[in-house]
């Protein structure tokens, strides 16, 4: 997300969606209420009677959000509500749909920038650090590139090896194969770190083959217990990657997420359940809010949104963090678990 223009007193920011991530974010950002000013096209009647028309017209419209719609398959936001600015030929309080992709400027304005907010809007605008991973064993490859909401499986590779107690002939050097793939995708993605991660000894050994200076200088190594998309979110946890994945997001909520789950089984600083949540944050003990962003969705369709935005704006009133997780991930699911809404405490409450 290209940040144009920011100005918190107003109220007022201006941006342009960059990638698909950034229409996530959006979907977050955008509460009812707020005002959206953008380009659009709008059907208009031009005459009357049998000469009558109907033509689609461009222009610039503001409206007021009142529904905030994230497709399914993520690849367009579409914000419905009244129209508060706009030629002369549209009445005001109509309804429009401003549908965002990529390539789409508009200018967002909210009555109040809360921190949380303004933390979610830097993220989408910061650099969009890619990690290129690869899974590998004797038999099998896995490649994923991170993503700002999670990562996206590439492809899987199956190798032609020998078998234990059979003899097999072995077509073409399966680690060939890998590193071929791997020089392919650092070019066309250009990651900032390649993770080559394998049980056993293998990752060692595809290291040594590897030729390549530019290639070689980017990998980080790491242990896998086997080659699945399960295991991509192991991976995103060691302990020997902390370093190389420091500004990685996915792996900040799966620490957080382990931090949550520790506190939980130790009954002491963690609530999980809108009840116990909400209770936590009145007694102002809420450090970190963690939501779901299928539970945010879920609040707005129950029209219940208006009191979990309250809940949020106590949190970051109270100097709390609020961190909303995409559903797809690991973390997300395991929150969603829990009810899609939980909280780190500062202290203990007690009965």
């Amino acid at each position: 997300m290209n940040l144009i223009h920011k100005d918190f007193k107003a109220g007022k920011v201006k941006l342009r969606v960059t990638d698909l991530d950034d229409l996530w974010y959006l979907s977050h950002l955008i509460d009812p209420g707020d005002l959206l000013k953008g380009k659009t096209t709008r059907k208009i009647k031009i005459g009357t009677g049998e000469n009558a028309k109907t033509v689609k017209k461009p222009m610039t419209l503001t409206i007021e959000a009142e529904t905030i719609m994230f497709s399914s398959a993520g690849n367009s936001l579409r914000i419905n509500g009244k129209v508060k600015e706009g030629p002369e030929d549209v009445p005001r309080d109509s309804y429009h749909v401003l549908e965002l992709e990529i390539g789409t400027e508009i200018v967002l304005e909210k009555p109040q920038w809360l921190n949380y907010q303004k933390q979610k809007l830097q993220e989408a605008s910061e650099r969009n650090y890619l990690y290129l991973l690869c899974l590998f064993d004797r038999e099998e490859a896995l490649w994923a590139i991170t993503k700002k909401m999670g990562y996206e499986v590439l492809t899987t590779l199956q190798g032609e090896v020998s078998k234990k107690r059979k003899t097999v002939e072995i077509k073409k050097d399966f680690q060939e194969e890998i590193i071929k793939i791997l020089q392919q995708y650092a070019e066309r993605y250009k990651p900032e770190h390649i993770i080559l991660a394998s049980p056993a000894f293998y990752k060692d050994e595809l290291l040594k083959k590897i030729q390549a200076p530019e290639l070689k200088k980017k990998i980080a190594l790491a242990i896998c217990s086997d080659v699945s998309e399960r295991s991509i979110d192991e991976v995103m946890r060691r302990p020997e990657l902390a370093d190389v994945l420091k500004n990685s997001r996915a792996r900040a909520e799966q620490l957080l997420m382990e931090e949550l789950l520790l506190e939980i089984r130790r009954e002491k600083l963690a609530a999980y359940g809108k009840k116990e949540v909400e209770k936590a944050v009145h007694a102002g003990a809420v450090r970190i809010l963690l939501l779901t962003d299928e539970y945010v969705q879920e609040q707005r369709e129950k029209g219940n949104f208006a009191a979990l935005d309250e809940l949020m704006k106590l949190v970051d009133q109270l100097q709390g963090k609020v961190h909303i997780l995409s559903a797809q991930s690991e973390s997300g699911r395991k929150l969603n678990g829990l009810g899609g809404i939980a909280a780190l405490l500062r202290y203990e409450l007690h009965e």
